[in-house]
């Protein structure tokens, strides 16, 4: 009795010291993205890992061990390229207001506002945002693909916003393929006013409302 206490006493403190190094791993500020994203696959496949070897009557240590490879490989999907063309256009669009970020299933997006991108009821693209855009297209790579998603406010009906919202993206999509950037790598769209980001009932909301998304994405 004492022996099989003993041993299950072991294993929950084998799994309790796999989720503190993961968590320690996972939230060191110091990592970049990919590196973040290879710990925290690692960590959390460890523990799985873990978990499955102590419930199957296996090696919780060897099972963290095989979970921790899995996921880092899992975790790892964000690739230097990416990580590298998020850094690229964090400086290019450094003191713009537009945003660049990683999103959850691990695509570049830019977020880009109404006073870098266009002036209300038109969809010509302003010059504050061709430096943006002339760093997405520079060497970029070809397994990536793009979807451009434009956005208004609510002012106005659906019948304007709606075709705006979408001639914006297409404007963004023929700026990107005059720098060489393949149509056919290249997916538009307009949302109108149907995806608020903000409040329209005040001049800073419906600014923030009126916006283009530009998401990057590799393809396997």
């Amino acid at each position: 009795m004492q022996a099989t206490f003993s041993s299950a006493a072991a294993r929950r403190t084998t799994v309790a010291a796999f989720i503190s190094v993961a968590v320690l791993a996972a939230g060191c500020s110091s990592m970049s993205e990919r590196e973040r994203g290879t710990a925290q696959g690692a960590g959390a496949g460890a523990v799985a890992g873990a978990i499955l070897g102590t419930v199957t009557g296996g090696s919780a240590g060897r099972g963290a061990v095989i979970g921790g490879a899995v996921g880092a490989v899992a975790g790892n999907l964000w690739s230097k390229r990416m990580e590298d063309k998020r850094a690229a256009l964090a400086r290019a669009s450094e003191g713009t207001g537009v945003e660049v970020a990683r999103t959850e299933d691990n695509r570049l997006k830019l977020n880009v506002p109404s006073d870098v991108s266009f002036d209300t009821g038109r969809a010509d693209i302003k010059p504050q945002m061709r430096p943006v855009l002339d760093e997405i297209g520079r060497n970029l790579d070809p397994a990536v693909r793009l979807t451009i998603v434009g956005h208004t406010d609510s002012t106005g009906s659906d019948a304007i916003n709606d075709p705006l919202s979408r001639e914006r993206a297409v404007a963004v999509r023929d700026y990107l393929a005059s720098r060489g950037v393949s149509t056919s790598r290249v997916v538009v769209a307009g949302r109108g006013s149907h995806e608020p980001i903000a409040s329209n009932d005040s001049e800073s909301g419906r600014a923030a409302n009126r916006r283009v998304e530009i998401f990057l994405a590799e393809q396997g």
